[in-house]
């Protein structure tokens, strides 16, 4: 049987949080590819890579802190110098529940601000970042002005907005705008990527069933959100690899002509909201 050599270059897939949306990510969109995967917690990052690598990816593990700008740069760095870089996804994020009102705006918001940034800088053609939000990014209720700001002002200045300085300490109101600018920041930004033949979007996941969404279940909104979720019809959480197949799409060559959107996927919560 005749062989075949093997490529040293292969593409590279990078992915940022090694939760339940990370981890079905990497597994759906990295074989066959060099496969960063990246989270702030070395223990969970060390479990997730070691299962990865017995099941046959070609998966290393890089501890970041997203909202350091230089651990970023570091990582895009790191990725394009392995190879052509073929899709970033970038799940890491908190909610409501489990972090405070700054460290929502710090890790939502900055971190995915830097995420745009750094690997803007290493995008060839043909790259495709994906940047997970959140669908209560769509419920929040910012003037023109405020979204305009949340989407171009230099990462480093966004903590200092008059829009996050009014939340205040209130941890949902910060999930829910850290969330937004994650949406408008990615439409912002399109145009630079597209200049360079990448492309940059956004999903917006409502309830899925990971880790992050169990401790919400059991916080004071999660009787909230299971009403919420029997009153539009869909009666479950999506599971991860669900979001991993619209994540998939998206950073895949069927979605070439898709740039500077947001999708969401959220069993028509969002449409019951609106209309019902």
């Amino acid at each position: 049987m005749v062989g075949f050599p093997r490529d040293e270059r292969r593409d590279v897939v990078v992915v940022t949080g090694a939760g339940g949306i990370g981890t079905a990510v990497a597994r759906r969109i990295g074989s066959g590819r060099t496969l960063f995967l990246a989270d702030a917690s070395r223990g969970q990052l060390d479990r997730t890579v070691g299962v990865l690598r017995a099941e046959g990816y070609d998966a290393h593990g890089v501890v970041i802190d997203v909202c350091d700008h230089a651990s970023v740069r570091k990582l895009a760095e790191t990725a394009a110098g392995e190879g052509r870089l073929a899709a970033v996804v970038h799940t890491a994020g908190v909610c409501a529940a489990i972090a405070s009102a700054r460290t929502n705006f710090e890790v939502n918001m900055v971190g995915t601000a830097h995420v745009i940034d750094c690997f803007e800088a290493v995008a060839t053609r043909g790259t495709s970042l994906v940047c997970v939000a959140g669908v209560a990014g769509h419920y929040a209720t910012l003037s023109d002005e405020d979204e305009v700001l949340l989407a171009t002002v230099p990462a480093e200045e966004l903590l200092e907005l008059d829009v996050v300085a009014a939340v205040g300490d209130d941890a949902v109101p910060a999930y829910i705008v850290s969330n937004r600018a994650v949406q408008v920041r990615v439409e912002a930004a399109a145009l630079a990527w597209n200049l360079r033949g990448a492309r940059v979007n956004s999903v917006s996941p409502g309830a899925v069933a990971t880790d992050m969404a169990k401790a919400e279940a059991g916080s004071v909104y999660g009787e909230h959100l299971r009403k919420m979720l029997d009153a539009c019809g869909a009666g479950r959480a999506a599971t991860p690899v669900e979001i991993a197949d619209v994540i998939a799409f998206l950073a895949g060559p069927q979605a070439q002509y898709v740039n500077g959107t947001d999708l969401v996927v959220d069993g028509g919560q969002s449409a019951w909201l609106r209309r019902h």
